[in-house]
């Protein structure tokens, strides 16, 4: 059974577009220093002292912009046996409280990535030889929260469905 979908405004293409984006050019950083490094070192016996350090960071910059795309479209894994079984207002039911159940573990995982950067924060942490590590970690708190919201909003369509009627 497919989805309804909500009209796409001129605000949310543009947004789509720019986290589409954003994970293009992460991805193609992260394989473009990985390369280089391994270059470097296999070649040159040489490399930069700051590139493992900043591929960890891509790869949680990477994970995080993936995991907010794949809430955007509620295409996160999920083992779905319901809908073979289930239609209509049951599963629109059913689908409310996975969102909400999704929604309310993102919005844990916030709070407490938010308080894993302040103490980073506090503790002046750094990063790449200097900078200041909260920075980079930042991601964390508002992927989460990003991801949060948007569950709500699977919940309130999932609300609609069930209200309503599919």
């Amino acid at each position: 059974m497919t989805q309804p979908q909500l009209p796409r405004s001129l605000i949310g293409r543009l947004g789509k577009y720019l986290e589409d984006s954003l994970l293009v050019a992460l991805l193609v950083a992260l394989i473009a220093i990985a390369t280089a490094q391994i270059v470097m070192r296999n070649m040159f016996s040489t490399g930069f002292t700051w590139s493992d350090e900043l591929l960890r960071l891509l790869v949680l910059w990477l994970a995080m912009a993936a995991a907010i795309a794949a809430a955007r479209d509620d295409r996160h894994i999920a083992i779905d046996v319901l809908s073979r079984f289930m239609s209509g207002r049951a599963l629109a039911g059913i689908r409310i409280l996975i969102a909400l159940f999704t929604a309310g573990v993102c919005g844990v995982l916030a709070w407490h990535a938010g308080r894993f950067v302040n103490q980073s924060r506090v503790f002046e942490d750094v990063l790449l030889g200097g900078a200041p590590a909260w920075i980079f970690q930042i991601v964390m708190p508002l992927a989460f929260g990003l991801m949060t919201y948007r569950y709500l909003v699977h919940a309130a369509r999932h609300a609609r469905v069930l209200i309503k009627g599919p």
